[in-house]
């Protein structure tokens, strides 16, 4: 192979995780990290040179600024084109704007009465908002908490996503360049930091989620540890946002719920009700081509407003609609959980996704994975429910008959479309038909199921809880002795290497013709290989017909 063409100063070939800019004059590409070039900072270059061309041509020249209202600020300003979302004239315009109060939708409670058991009794369709902490069993740094600890315990070298709020577009940096930003008492743009997920560092010992969202949550409660699929981490993110920070509407992926808490600062919610009518609107207006220039909450009934002061947790249900202002500079913590009460608006928010073509990296991880899981673990709940004559809740049986169609729908899709989520420990069309049965069964019967459920099937589903919890308490305390055990044990080889093992000898006793005697090998494949000669490679082929190994990989590690 030819070798690899050498770019920047640094004279290292391309690599795709890095930002590079290219210089106007002499043509070739720089890394930003190498030139001191953010990939923020490289929209607003009209002319670059680079280290070696501005010494003769003089430094790189600048985009003039024309407008304060568009994405786009070298378009004249000529009056013709209309505000767009997250530019300092919307923000004016937004904080001048009047809105009905979320008084009129909100929940005010304690931490000790949000519990699973009032949300299974009482629905969870409107947010809730705490004030007073205990009982919530959130867990949290002190208000004192700043941002450079927060680089002390994550790592400055974290590379994040971050957005450019007056372009509404995002770019990567280094947190630590982020933390320099945030802290300078001048800053040229606003940029927003929302999506820190940092369960993988020792920041994730500071925070411990309420009990009700760890009580309710599907990854919590039925992810199996030994799952082919990464397990998703969206339960803990850690929200930067300077003054006049901004996101605008939309709904948490995958139809999760949030809990969100203001360590320090405020922030503002817009927040719209996911009515029948609200979210076909919503979808409308999300793939419509002037999104920027229409504020969502003008094409609603009401669009309330919702001020989260420091120390408050909100609670935001299932596919609520909302935008977020940050007023003053604000660190907040929060999380995202599915759950069994509103599985129904979950799914209809997944297949919305679907239709706009959200790209992965926007979507909930292994969504229908999760749903397969689930749906397995619920059919166990409803026969347990059965054999104890307890009628399932309204909102379970609703969810399963929800979740059925879903199901089948993804079943059919995977015809035309090969890249399942389906984990292998689970019989697709056998399970739909064992559920299938269940509510059959609960329609045939007339099993009165209320909103609530007997109290005898609150505590079976409650035992159900407990015993998954324990189940997994003593595999984690297993795992953990297992690991103890192998510090000092010889490395057990990975499937890779096994795989790499068996072809080399493989193909070691293709090229030497007929085989010695191996005990390792059984004899029905010995006798088999003893047939190959290297004189035939197409006899060879055939005799191994039955020896094939197909693999299905995921991120390099075989699953199938």
């Amino acid at each position: 192979m030819a070798a690899a063409p050498l770019y920047c100063v640094c004279r290292q070939p391309y690599d795709v995780s890095r930002f590079m800019i290219e210089c106007d004059i002499c043509k070739d590409w720089f890394h930003g990290s190498c030139v001191q070039v953010e990939e923020h900072h490289a929209v607003d270059i009209d002319v670059y040179h680079c280290p070696n061309c501005d010494v003769v041509h003089g430094p790189s020249l600048m985009k003039k600024r024309n407008n304060w209202h568009r994405h786009d600020y070298t378009e004249p300003d000529d009056g013709s084109k209309p505000v767009q979302a997250g530019t300092s004239v919307f923000i004016k315009e937004l904080q001048n704007r009047t809105f009905p109060s979320a008084e009129e939708i909100l929940i005010r409670m304690k931490g000790e009465q949000v519990t699973t058991r009032y949300l299974e009794r009482h629905g969870f369709n409107y947010p809730i908002a705490i004030t007073e902490m205990e009982g919530l069993g959130l867990k949290l740094p002190p208000s004192t908490f700043s941002v450079k600890d927060v680089e002390q315990y994550v790592g400055g070298d974290k590379v994040i996503d971050v957005i450019d709020v007056a372009r509404q577009a995002d770019s990567k940096m280094k947190l630590s360049e982020f933390i320099k930003y945030f802290t300078k008492p001048h800053r040229p743009k606003v940029l927003n930091l929302i999506s820190l997920e940092f369960s993988d560092t020792k920041m994730a010992k500071l925070v411990e989620v309420p009990d009700v969202a760890q009580k309710l949550s599907w990854v919590e409660n039925y992810w199996p540890d030994d799952s082919f699929f990464p397990k998703p981490f969206v339960q803990k993110y850690c929200l930067m946002g300077v003054k006049d920070s901004y996101t605008d509407f939309h709904i948490d992926f995958g139809g999760t719920s949030v809990w969100y808490h203001v360590l320090w600062g405020e922030k503002v919610f817009y927040l719209i009700k996911p009515t029948p009518t609200n979210l076909a609107l919503y979808e409308a207006w999300s793939s419509s081509p002037n999104q920027s220039e229409v504020f969502f909450g003008d094409k609603v009934d009401k669009c309330y407003k919702c001020v989260v002061p420091q120390g408050t947790t909100l609670l935001i249900p299932t596919g609520w609609i909302h935008a977020v202002l940050t007023s003053q500079d604000c660190m907040a913590f929060g999380g995202n959980f599915l759950h069994n009460l509103n599985i129904g608006m979950q799914l209809r928010c997944y297949e919305m996704e679907r239709r706009l073509k959200t790209p992965d990296l926007f979507k909930f991880p292994y969504f229908e994975a999760i749903c397969w899981y689930v749906a397995k673990n619920l059919l166990e709940m409803l026969k347990e429910l059965r054999e104890d004559n307890c009628p399932p809740p309204t909102h379970l049986v609703d969810g399963v008959k929800a979740l059925i169609s879903a199901l089948k729908t993804w079943l059919k899709r995977e015809v035309n479309e090969p890249t399942s989520e389906v984990p292998d420990n689970i019989r697709p069309n056998h399970l739909i038909k064992e559920l299938t049965k269940e509510i059959r069964y609960l329609e045939g019967c007339g099993a009165p199921s209320g909103s609530n459920g007997c109290l005898s099937t609150r505590s079976t589903l409650e035992r159900l809880c407990q015993a998954r919890r324990a189940r997994r308490a003593a595999r984690r305390l297993r795992e953990q002795q297992q690991q103890q055990q192998q510090q000092h044990a010889p490395k057990i080889p990975s499937n890779l290497d096994i795989l790499e093992q068996h072809t080399r000898e493989v193909l070691k006793r293709l090229e030497v013709g007929p085989l010695e005697e191996d005990p390792a090998f059984g004899a029905k494949v010995h006798a088999k290989f003893n047939k190959v000669s290297t004189a035939s490679a197409a006899a060879a082929a055939e005799s191994l017909e039955d020896n094939h190994i197909r693999l299905m990989l995921v991120n390099g590690r075989i699953i199938r």
